[in-house]
């Protein structure tokens, strides 16, 4: 993973002095805002909060495609969250939002610095964020087992069990009052889209929702029958009270299976049709005993007066002991498996490349590259006359220097020629960077090495050859599965070749 600054970035986006500056300004504010000491999550699994490039966040999105969006409207959403998969393969969760939404970045940066010190197993944690010119991002762990609303109001085989939705409840008041505890009782917009399951199916609670949509934006997206009474008369102003307000909505959702209004089911509480209110999916597979409290406190957090609502650490004290069937997983009592990485497909047959890259034989890797020498860069690039500058002469040069390093392997030599070729930009090559890619390998650098296959595949996402550089260098990083899969995907694309070139 590049963070902060990437080599991509300094690419395929120049900067003026004043950008770079400013860039480093956001920087020195992060690291003074978040402290430099180290974060006890990161050997629990948890990054630590970081500055991500914009390059990192495009090239871990597919360029914010529209497939990778998993907001809960789509494309509708004002600001999108899209699924990505960081160079280290880890996947992520990132919130992109609209155009000045904060105009001010030392504002955001500080709201986001303050949300990524954050750390709990009930919390999808905040793990960092993007600054560059009008945008702003943040990055969170993704979770692969969708909402509480797609469970709760749009399953497919079964609905959530009772004890499950017990353990949903109190797991989000444990994440409630522990924002609070750490100076952050607000949370905006909390419902059941907010609520999220984790590759074991445990419930954890979306830090998004710890930060507005906007600097002066509405906290709240969901129809007015569901917002606090106060907030419409505070003039759009969060407080702790309206927090339990909204997680009483979300108790209600728990028990009726729908997304009914709370003066409804406030309605329905006092005409003690607690049975009528319950999920008839459910069918009386409940404890009424337990029901009934859990009736009671969203009763209590729906009330109008917010200072006649209970305090999270009250929530937390009542439903705690109600938690049942402890040893029983997440994953079983929602239905669904465990998830697993997919193992690798079956073997495909190799070229001479996929065989010298499945033995990591970096010689005969080096011999193939030589020999292709830049076939495979044809429609990269069409420049016009005009473009035959001194300047395409220089950099045209720098890569034939390069070339003869890298034939002679004198591969620190050829790093520093094709830089100088991939700094000037006029022309994308994804032959340069493998033979880049594969210098650092033989300098031992295998993140490097990543970097420029991946960018390499994104000049050109067909060829084989970005592929296999990849798997060598995920080999290298010891992620030997993901080696495995990248292998064989790159000799998919080669049968694909192929078959092209025998049917035309």
């Amino acid at each position: 993973m590049g963070c902060c600054q990437s080599s991509c970035l300094t690419e395929t986006h120049p900067e003026n002095d004043q950008s770079r500056q400013q860039q480093q300004e956001h920087r020195n504010h992060s690291q003074a805002v978040s402290g430099a000491g180290p974060d006890p999550a990161v050997a629990n699994g948890v990054p630590s909060f970081s500055e991500f490039s914009l390059a990192d966040l495009k090239a871990a999105t597919n360029n914010f495609s529209s497939d990778n969006i998993v907001s809960e409207s789509g494309e509708k959403a004002p600001n999108l969250v899209y699924k990505g998969r960081l160079q280290n393969r880890k996947w992520i969760a990132v919130k992109k939002f609209t155009e000045m939404a904060w105009p001010d970045s030392k504002q955001f940066v500080e709201e986001a610095c303050g949300v990524g010190k954050l750390r709990h197993r009930r919390l999808a944690n905040l793990i960092g964020y993007c600054c560059d010119g009008d945008e702003r991002l943040l990055v969170a762990e993704y979770m692969i087992n969708d909402t509480l609303a797609k469970h709760l109001f749009h399953w497919e085989n079964q609905t959530i069990e009772w004890a499950m939705r017990l353990r949903v409840a109190t797991c989000i008041a444990e994440a409630l009052d522990y924002c609070s505890s750490e100076g952050h009782p607000l949370y905006h917009d909390l419902n059941a889209y907010r609520v999220l399951f984790d590759e074991d199916g445990d419930p954890r609670l979306s830090c998004f929702g710890l930060m507005k949509n906007s600097r002066d934006g509405k906290s709240y997206s969901t129809n007015l029958a569901y917002t606090p009474p106060e907030y419409l008369r505070n003039v759009g102003r969060v407080t702790p009270e309206s927090v339990i307000y909204s997680f009483g909505t979300v108790l209600v959702d728990l028990l009726s299976g729908k997304h009914i209004p709370p003066s409804h089911a406030l309605d329905m509480i006092r005409g003690k049709n607690i049975v009528l209110l319950m999920d008839s999916h459910l069918e009386g597979k409940f404890s009424m005993e337990e029901a009934t409290v859990v009736v009671g406190l969203a009763s209590q957090c729906l009330q109008y007066e917010p200072r006649e609502r209970p305090s999270m650490k009250d929530l937390v004290a009542t439903l705690a002991p109600l938690h049942t069937k402890p040893d029983v997983p997440s994953y079983v009592m929602l239905g669904i498996s465990k998830y697993e990485e997919a193992p690798p497909t079956p073997q495909r047959p190799l070229s001479p490349m996929g065989e010298a890259c499945s033995r990591l034989d970096l010689t005969a890797i080096h011999q193939i590259l030589v020999m292709n020498h830049y076939k495979d860069d044809e429609g990269t690039n069409e420049l016009s006359f005009q473009e035959w500058t001194q300047q395409m002469r220089d950099m045209l040069e720098a890569r034939k220097r390069g070339d003869y390093a890298f034939r002679d392997k004198d591969f620190k030599t050829a790093i520093d020629c094709y830089s100088q070729f991939i700094d000037v930009g006029t022309m994308v090559s994804p032959t340069v960077f493998a033979r880049r890619s594969l210098c650092y390998l033989f300098c031992d650098q295998p993140d490097a090495a990543l970097a420029d296959a991946m960018q390499a595949q994104i000049v050109n996402p067909e060829w084989p050859t970005a592929f296999y550089m990849q798997s060598v260098a995920l080999a290298k990083l010891d992620m030997h599965k993901d080696a495995a899969d990248m292998l064989n995907e790159a000799a998919g694309l080669e049968e694909k070749k192929q078959r092209v070139v025998k049917g035309s």
